[in-house]
Formats: structure tokens, sequence, C-alpha cells
């Protein structure tokens, strides 16, 4: 009898279970949200009278242009208003269906009846529409330069407080770009064009006079305090009430109330931003930090967003982490990042210092701003301690090496230059020095780290437990947080936020809305299982008197091993076999060869020869009836590239099954971990796990509409990566219990979101279905319906999804001559919705909402068809639900109907006893996105997404793309119609 499976994700390859990490993609699945800031901002103007960047537009602001949207509604009378009790203040009217009131997506209809109710709290907090108008003005700085984002709030909180008081009172809000919002009209003049100059210092204060002394390595003087031009222009008037129509239902969603939502977004942001390092949506206090090492501090931080909702305004609130460069002398922080002890004389070439960790500190530290600051004296004032300066790279030399010709012609070496123009005798003469865009150069020692400076590069993969244990906070923790988060907030303390009339209903705390809980699927196993069917209960289930629905057949397989006999004894070897025998049989897996061969190999051999030559053993010892079916690799547990060496030859070249072994968790283990990983091998060798009973989802597994799901998704390159491509993945079910899953991978032009070759893909995917339903199944190819999740898009870029991959959809059903109707949702996680049980008695045992939770009203958009899904129960940390907004839906789809599916879906991944966050189809995609590296030659960097930036000419960016795009190799014709993937 096999075990009771732990709850959780089964490991993948080696142990592991699903990847946590992706491409950069603005933030991770199951992760943190994405903290670095985009780039500095600039104070520069731009189009008139669009709609205001703000780096991505807030959430629930979709940027739709005027003109008729492309949402449809359904046909006939939309249903009777549901007679589900309302949570307290609850809103669940339904927009106009005039035609005038256009949308990107499917217009509502209707809301959700199934499931029993339940109120829950969310972390949102409802504000007031201001009254009257908003003037949108652009900022442009007569020198056209790129600023910090921090200096440009410094510049125009001078300008309204100093230099023109009179103009700007009441006070104007700023996003720390290039728009301004003002509450009433500014007096400008008849233009409504003004230009300002002015300085951030009295040019006769003691600030100023020490400004210029502060300036120095390479003997330059500030002739008098800075003067900056800004120039105002009015570009727009919007009325508030077009606010106030479309949360009511009663208006598109144009420009005019983009601006609107993106005019409060900042003006609740105004006074954070003064007071704390922000990057757009969110700000970061030091009252909460954690050092983790390699130069590295963690700062909690506060997210906030104002969304337009069912008949009101919700503020969003909710905690983040923001990742910061440690503060100190830059010596400490060097040391810190590279482990080393502290004597700063390692960082010292003609001491050792090795030319491969200078560049690994020069990457760390490019971009970080400093001041100088002479070790033992007064750091500088002025604007000399406002505007540090960027580091562009590390010398290869120290200080008493480095020699410069002043302007007097008498050539210095840098450490000579601060003795006679700082009077300061530099402690390290060896260690390098920071060289800036100017070409100056300056001693480690005299560069000083400001506190609260943005790290954004990638965090070293050492440093994630950290950074999850920092994050990660249960429900009631989650929720204590944000609610202490209001007070530093302080909507109601804020000046701006009162001037611009708007008030926050924060004293009564989070928002109660109603949501329900969804029953979960019945699933079916094998009949001759001691137990066939299974009803989920809190998002679990096991494999205990459970064969699978589908079991494969095994008849050769070998095991190779890794590890040298000592470190890895062969009664290891013996137990490995004894347990994946045992297991196969009590779950069904039928297994003719029970004395596999067990191969011991040198790892700094070729891997691929190697498991070449096991395989003929096999063959050999079979009697040449054929070789192996099944390679069961044990791998070290670091061992990155010899894990893509074996998954290159099996998925790639040879078309045989591989399943990767970690050798500290296969040696010893117990059976439960054995019938996890018989999860994943037997659908790669064609089985089926489980499937849901028709019954639970009529949806789904209608004989009469034949339906294939799909999952598709994007991962892109590092931020700054040149040449390199992003990866698209396409996946789909070619059974008719929509469980057994084929995929497809390409390359595509690099940062690239739509994706290019769909039309192919789909191609691909539905031939793969056709071929297994005409002779797998001996059904008829009469594909009725096609239910698409699309992955990773953000809502400013849903109209281009159904501008450009669906008509690429359609395109690919009219080459293969079939016309199913089309569904297509979006789903996102990457957004900061939470909710929270109201009694510790409604909580399932992590603390969070029961799995199946579902909210469709109260918080959703105000015209749209979208619906939040906490489809999984986790293991500890507050659960993210999924966003579902429903773009396009040719098949009429009721609320009840799309909801059950997709809940359905989230409990056929194959990896799992237990139901996952998203549907199966996208998280399939989202691992076939992550593993395309595989796809390419090992040994290579191509295809590895967490590589460095990498600055290089169009040209030759052009070519790397090629190399990269004609280096992709499709999967072995054997592995197409298999889960290879899992």
């Amino acid at each position: 009898m096999p075990p009771r499976a732990p709850s959780g994700t089964t490991p993948g390859d080696r142990g592991r279970g699903a990847p946590r990490g992706r491409g950069s993609r603005g933030g991770s699945r199951g992760g943190l949200p994405s903290n670095a800031p985009s780039g500095p901002p600039s104070i520069r103007g731009g189009a008139r009278g669009g709609p205001p960047s703000t780096g991505g537009g807030p959430a629930g602001a979709r940027g739709a242009p005027p003109g008729r949207g492309l949402g449809r509604g359904r046909a006939g009378a939309p249903p009777a208003p549901s007679r589900l009790s309302q949570a307290p203040g609850g809103t669940r009217a339904l927009p106009d269906t005039s035609d005038h009131i256009t949308t990107i997506g499917v217009k509502r209809t209707a809301f959700g009846t199934s499931g029993r109710t339940l109120n829950v709290y969310t972390n949102h907090f409802v504000t007031s529409v201001p009254e009257g108008s908003v003037y949108h003005y652009d900022v442009i700085d007569a020198a056209n330069k790129t600023l910090p984002a921090r200096l440009n709030m410094e510049i125009i909180k001078r300008l309204q407080t100093v230099a023109a008081p009179d103009v700007f009172t009441p006070r104007v809000v700023y996003d720390g770009r290039k728009n301004i919002f003002a509450p009433r009209k500014l007096p400008l003049g008849p233009t409504d064009t003004r230009e300002f100059r002015f300085t951030l210092t009295d040019p006769a204060s003691p600030q100023a006079s020490q400004a210029a002394e502060a300036e120095g390595e390479t003997g330059e003087r500030r002739r008098g305090p800075k003067v900056y031009k800004v120039k105002l222009a009015l570009v727009n008037t919007i009325n508030t009430e077009v606010l106030r129509r479309f949360i009511a239902g009663k208006q598109s969603h144009d420009n005019d109330v983009l601006t609107a939502i993106t005019a409060l977004n900042v003006v609740i942001r105004m006074q954070p931003s003064l007071d704390y390092p922000f990057n757009i949506r969110s700000f970061f206090t030091n009252r909460e930090t954690k050092d983790i090492g390699g130069g590295i501090v963690l700062w909690r931080g506060y997210f906030q967003s104002v969304r337009p909702a069912i008949g009101r305004l919700l503020i969003n609130v909710d905690i983040t982490t923001g990742f910061m460069y440690k503060p100190g002398s830059m010596l400490d922080v060097a040391l810190d990042f590279l482990g080393r002890q502290r004597d700063p004389n390692l960082l010292a070439p003609s001491r050792g210092f090795p030319e491969r960790e200078r560049l690994k500190l020069q990457r760390f530290l490019s971009g970080v701003r400093v001041l100088m600051q002479i070790p033992g004296r007064a750091p500088p004032a002025g604007p000399a301690s406002r505007n540090p300066r960027p580091v562009a790279k590390l010398t290869p030399v120290g200080a008493n090496q480095l020699a410069f010709t002043n302007r007097d012609g008498v050539t210095l070496t840098v450490a000579q230059y601060f003795k006679t123009a700082h009077n300061y005798t530099v402690r390290y003469p060896d260690v390098v020095c920071v060289q800036f865009a100017s070409g100056a150069q300056v001693p480690m020692e005299c560069c000083f780290v400001p506190e609260g400076q943005f790290m954004r590069k990638q965090i070293p993969p050492n440093k994630v437990t950290d950074v999850l244990s920092f994050a990660a906070k249960s429900p009631p923790e989650r929720l204590d947080s944000i609610r202490q988060g209001l007070g530093t907030l302080a909507y109601g303390q804020s000046e701006y936020v009162r001037q611009f009339g708007m008030h926050v209903e924060d004293t009564a705390g989070p928002m109660t809305v109603q949501a329900r809980v969804l029953d979960a699927p019945t699933l079916r196993y094998h009949g001759d299982s001691k137990q066939p069917t299974i009803k989920p209960r809190d998002g679990e289930w096991n494999l205990i008197d459970k064969k699978f629905y589908q079991p494969a057949t095994i008849e050769r397989w070998i095991v190779v091993i890794y590890e040298s006999q000592r470190r890895f004894r062969p009664e290891n070897a013996q137990e490995v076999v004894n347990g994946f025998v045992q297991m196969f049989r009590a779950v069904g897996i039928q297994v003719r060869e029970t004395d596999p061969i067990v191969s011991y190999q040198n790892s700094s051999g070729k891997i691929a020869d190697q498991l070449r030559e096991v395989g003929r053993q096999c063959y050999q010892k079979n009697r040449n009836q054929g070789g192996p079916q099944l390679i069961v690799v044990v791998l070290p547990d670091v061992s990155a590239d010899m894990y893509h060496a074996v998954k290159h030859f099996g998925d790639i070249t040879q078309g045989v099954a591989t399943q990767c072994l970690s050798s500290t968790k296969c040696s010893r283990a117990r059976p439960q971990y054995y019938a996890n990983v018989c999860l994943k091998i037997n659908v790669k060798m064609g089985g089926i796990n489980a499937v849901p009973e028709a019954r639970s989802v009529p949806a789904l597994t209608d004989p009469h509409n034949p339906t294939i799901v799909m999952g598709a998704d994007v991962i892109h390159p590092a931020p700054g990566s040149q040449g390199r491509p992003s990866f698209t993945s396409l996946v789909g079910s070619v059974d008719s219990d929509t469980s057994k899953y084929v995929a497809d991978c390409r390359a595509q032009t690099g940062r690239v979101e739509m994706i290019q070759d769909l039309q192919s893909m789909a191609e691909n995917v539905l031939n793969m279905y056709k071929s297994y339903r005409t002779e797998r199944e001996k059904k008829p190819f009469n594909l009725k319906r096609i239910i698409f999740y699309r992955d990773g898009v953000s809502e400013g870029e849903f109209r281009k999804v159904i501008e450009q991959e669906l008509p690429q959809l359609k395109a690919a059903c009219t080459t293969l001559g079939i016309q199913p109707k089309i569904t297509m949702l979006v789903v996102g996680k990457r957004h900061h919705v939470r909710f929270f049980p109201r009694e510790p008695r409604e909580a399932d045992p992590s603390g969070n909402c029961p799995a199946g939770t579902i909210v469709d009203s109260d918080i959703t958009h105000p015209t749209e068809f979208d619906f939040y899904l906490q489809s999984h129960t986790p293991a500890g940390p507050t659960s993210r639900s999924a966003h579902y907004n429903v773009l396009y839906d040719e098949n009429n789809f009721t609320p009840d109907s799309l909801q059950a599916l997709s809940y359905a879906l989230c409990h056929v991944y194959a990896r799992a006893t237990r139901s996952v966050s998203i549907p199966a189809p996208v998280y399939y995609a989202d691992i076939v996105c992550a593993r395309a590296k595989l796809h390419y030659l090992p040994g290579g960097d191509q295809g590895d997404l967490s590589e460095s930036a990498t600055q290089l000419s169009s040209t030759e960016a052009d070519r790397q793309m090629e190399t990269f795009r004609s280096g992709f190799k499709p999967v072995h014709a054997k592995t197409r119609y298999l889960m290879y993937f899992s």
C-alpha cells in the first residue's frame, strides 16, 4: 500500500518542486513582488494631451483609448441578480449593457452563485472620488537631462515652497517624472505655460560654500549653486465626474478615466515619496530591516494603489520587500559582498585580488550612488549630499598606480592628489578605486554609500531563503502589518490628500467582502484502486489505496549514479531500485525489469556518451529487444551543468524519459519520496495520474463539445541584456479528460511580450491533439471549443493579446479546417490583492481562506468580467489568489461554469497531490519556459536568462540573437507527445 504523498508540490528532478524562479518578468510567481525601480525618471516633456506615463498605469486601469472596445456581452437577456447575501457595504451592481459602454475584455453580465458564502477581509480601503476637476501639467526640464527621481522630487518641492509658493497654493502633486496634477488651475498666464528658474540652496548660504569645497577629486570647483529651469504647461483638464460614472458602470474606460486614476495615485503617494525611498507604487522604511549579507539589506515597504471597483473607488494597501545596498563605507560593502574578512587589502590587485572577482564586484556596484567623504571628517552638506554620483566601474589598479595630469601639466597619482588637495593620506593605496562617468577616480575608502538605495541586480540564489524568511508572513501577521502601515501612510494627515478632497475610510480597518467557497471536483483514479475516487479536502489528498488512472508500462530501465561509491554506496543504490520497484507496483505502473543495470560514472566525463554506453549495455542485457525507456540519474546536490546535460540527452537527442534524483534526498528515502517521484515518471512515460470526474466539471468533459485547454507564457532575459532571446511556450491538452498535455517552446526577440510564433505553435499543438484523439482514443476530430489561458500579461497589454495573439490562434484553426469557439483568459499572480478569514474557525489549517475561495464582486472591475480565485492551500505564508480576466468568450460561459472549470484545472497538475494556485496548463507553460535553456547544447551560456546585463552594439545584438535562434533545438520526435517537462 503506498503511503500518503506529502502535501505540497512534488519534487522536481533531483527532488525539486516547480521552479520558483523565472526570468526577468517584473516579479516571480509565488515569490516576491518586484521592488526595483525601472530606472531613474526624467523631468522631461512628453506627448501632449495623452494619458500620463507612470510606469505602466495603475492596477485596474487598462489604458483603453476612446472608441469601441473589443468586449462582448453574452447572448440573451442578463440573468436575474444573484440572491446571495451581501457583505456589509457589498456591491453587486451590473454595468450598463448598452453598446455605447465599451470594454477591452468581456463585459460582465452576471455574478457567480455556486458555493457556500463566506465573508472575508481584504486589504482594500474605500476612498471618495474628489469633486470638480483635476488639472494635468507637463513638467519640462529645459536642460533635457535625466535626473534621479529623488532629486526631481526635491526640485519640485523647492519650486512649491520657496521659489514660487504663491503659484502653488494649494500644493500640487508630482510623479517624479514629467506629470504634475493640481486641484485648481495654476496662475501661469494666458498661455497656461510658464518657466521657473531657481536653485536648491541660497547662493550665500554656508551649505553652498561647503558644497563647492566638497567637489574636488579632479580639482574642479563649482562657481555657484546650479540653476534649475523647469517649465510647466497645461495639457488636460479632467472632470472627475467621468471617474464617478466609470465605477458606476455607465462610462467606457477612456483616456480621461485613466488620467484621473493616475492623478489620484500620485496624490496618495506624494507625501510618502517625499519622506521615504520609493519606486512608483511602493515606498520603504528602515523601521524593519534585515541584513542578509552580500552587501544587501532588506527593508519592509508598503504598496498602495487606487483601484476602480464596482460602485466605488478603493485603495489597495499591502506590504512588500525592498532590496537595498548596505549603507556605509564602500570598503565594507565590497568586502561584505565578496564574503571576505575585514582586511581591505584583499581588494588590492597587487596583493592577489583576482580579476574575475574584481569584475564580479564591479557588476554589483555599478550604478550605486556614492558620496565622497574623507574618513574622519564631517560629511558634505548641500547639493553634494543630495546628489551622490553613480559608480561607473572599478579601476584595475590602486590609487598609488593611477596617474593623471592636472591643469598645470603636473602628473600625479590619485593618492598624491588626495594628499595635496585634501591633506589626506590614503590608507589603502593598493585597493582598487571607484571611477565615475566623468572619468574622475576616488579611493574606495573615501566613498560612502548613503542609506536607502535600491539594489537592482538579481538576488544571489544563496540569499533567496533569507529573503523569503523576511517576506513571508502568516495571514494574521500580514493583516496586522497592513493595519500598522496605515499609520505610516497617514492619509488623514497628508495635506495633498486633503487638498484634493479625498477621504479614505481607514479607521474602520480592512474591508469586508463577500466571497464564495466552491466545491472541489471529484478526482478519478484507476478502477482497480481500493479508493477509485477522491474529493480533495483543504486542497489536498493522498495516494493511499489508489492506482494511477492510466499507469505506464516500463519494459527496460537503467540507473546511472554520478557520485562516488564511497558517498553513495552500492547498498544505497539497491535501496533506490527496490524503492522504485515497490512503488511502481503500488501505483499500478507495470515494470517488467526488476533488476536494472546500476552504473557508476565519472562526473567529469561526457555525460551523453556515458548514458549512451549504459543504454547499449541495457540493450545487450535484454537480448537486443530495445534500449532503456527510462533513465534514472542520481546527481550530486550542486550539479546544474550535469542536469542540463542529462535533460538535453533525454529530451532533445535521444527521446527517452529521464528522472534526476538528488543523492542526498534519495539516500535512505522513505516510501512517500518514491510515491512523489512516481507522479512525475508516470506522465513522462505516457500515463495519466488522475482525471476530474465528468459529473464534477461538465463544461470540460462534455462529449458533445470536445474541448482543448491551452496555456501560454513568455519569459524574458535579465534587464539590460542585449542579444538574448525571450522564450515562449504553448501547452495543450490532448485527451478527452483534459489531463494529458503536450508542449511547444520557441525562442523569439528579447523582451517582446506578445508570442510571435503563436500560429505555428498552435498548429503544432492542434495537430498533436488531432493525432491523439483519432489514433489513441479512436474518436473523430471535431474540436468544438478552445479554452486559452494566457500568463504573464499586464493589464495594459490586454488589448495587444486580443489584437495580436487571438488572430493567430484563429488562423491556426483555419489552417486545420476547424472553427472551434474560443474563450481567452489572462491569469495573473503579480498583484497585491489578499484575502483573510474573518474568524479563525473559517480558516484552513494554514490560517488562510479555504481552497476554492472566489471573489467576483465588491473589488472587481466596474464593467469587465474578472474574478479572484484562491485555489490552493500554501504551507505557511499568506496565500495569493490568481486574478482571472476574461478577454474573449465565444462560448458564452456563465460565471459559474468558467469559475468551476478553472478551479477544476487547478487539481490536474500531475506533479502534486494537491490543488495548485493556477490552472495546470498555465503552470506547465511556466515550467516549459523556465527549462527552455535545456534546448541548447550543454556547456554554453545560450538560454541562460540569469546572466548579468550584457551591453552590445545593435549589429552584435542582432548577430547574437540569430545564434540563439539557430541553436535552439526542438524536442525529439519520441518526446513531443509526452509530458517530458513534468
